[in-house]
């Protein structure tokens, strides 16, 4: 495959296929794992991992690229081949989540600034020569009548693109995440108000890209769709399509290949359920798709079980829910393609 970021950008966006963000921190998938009674092992998270990468069909037809933790990029698979290998051997992209998480931002209570870039040039080194050839970094922005404040945003913003300019030198895609919460607290924000504080994150967003020299041809946005919080949730499913649309023309230059929405909170079919509606109804300058991470997982988690026996049958389910948001992503799924699974 070619490494000029722009061909490795628009292949993650390719028609249909989107990525799987298998990147839960130990701490998270441990919780996962939990919810099954399986306990959270180097080897249990290899199996699981393992899993879901060689669910070839799925893999091959649906993902155009996987967001690993770091513990996972460098891992083997049971059989001593590398997990970024068996990624490669699939047609798919391996690509690594390099943020160490959000952690209060002093002086800003209830807001959180996201660490990591102390130390991250060597590391993309590092993580090019394992094979990662796309990034992701995650800002969060909390909402409620009184935040965001102007500050956080300011800061996460210029965080993004620090970290997306470093990205692009290292010859890697940076994904841009920045993440307004649906399931923050307290939760019960309106539509409205998501729109408001979605459309000033992504403006300010693409300002510092701009000031940092960021070039858009070699990046892929992940934001939130906007929606009401979820305590609220009265919004339809055309009310959402429409204005996501409405602030994403607004907001983001058409010389970004392609955006990859983060589910955020959503079930698994309110995920597809909008991301179909955007794609049916619009005519748009990027591609766009999926990158999700519960709502691609979580039912062929449950299918497994942490049982080797049930390998099989988990890889089924996350066939299955690949297929779903593949259909999202063309415009053409409906819940008739639920029931007939």
């Amino acid at each position: 495959m070619s490494e000029r970021l722009e061909d490795i950008a628009v292949a993650m966006v390719a028609n249909g296929r989107g990525l799987l963000a298998a990147d839960e921190s130990t701490a998270t998938i441990k919780k996962r794992f939990d919810s099954i009674g399986l306990e959270s092992t180097e080897n249990s998270r290899r199996d699981y991992r393992e899993m879901l990468l060689r669910s070839d069909d799925a893999m091959r037809e649906y993902i155009s690229g996987v967001i690993l933790y770091e513990e996972t990029l460098f891992q083997k698979a049971a059989d001593g081949t590398p997990l970024a290998d068996v990624i490669r051997n699939a047609g798919s992209i391996p690509g690594i989540k390099v943020d160490t998480g959000a952690k209060p931002m002093a002086h800003f209570p209830n807001e959180t600034i996201t660490e990591g870039l102390d130390g991250l040039a060597a590391r993309l080194a590092r993580y090019h020569e394992a094979g990662a050839r796309f990034a992701k970094w995650r800002g969060v922005i909390a909402i409620s009548d009184a935040l965001p404040t102007w500050g956080a945003i300011r800061a996460n913003a210029h965080a993004l693109a620090r970290y997306a300019a470093l990205c692009q030198e290292a010859k890697i895609v940076p994904i841009v995440e920045p993440e307004v919460l649906m399931d923050g607290a307290p939760g019960d924000h309106s539509i409205e108000r998501s729109e408001e504080v979605t459309e000033w994150v992504l403006r300010t967003v693409f300002e510092e890209l701009g000031e940092l020299r960021v070039r858009l041809e070699g990046m892929i946005l992940k934001p939130n769709m906007v929606i009401d919080g979820k305590k609220a949730r009265n919004a339809s499913v055309d009310e959402v399509a429409e204005r996501t649309i409405k602030v994403l023309k607004r907001t983001v230059p058409a010389a970004v290949p392609g955006i990859a929405f983060l589910s955020g909170g959503q079930s698994t079919e309110e995920a597809t359920a909008h991301l179909s509606a955007m794609n049916a109804a619009h005519d748009l300058p990027w591609k766009l798709t999926f990158s999700y991470g519960r709502a691609l997982q979580q039912e062929a988690l449950n299918a497994w079980g942490g049982k080797s026996e049930n390998v099989a049958a988990g890889q089924r389910a996350f066939a299955h829910r690949a297929k779903m948001c593949s259909l999202a992503a063309k415009g053409s799924w409906t819940k008739d393609f639920e029931k007939a699974a």
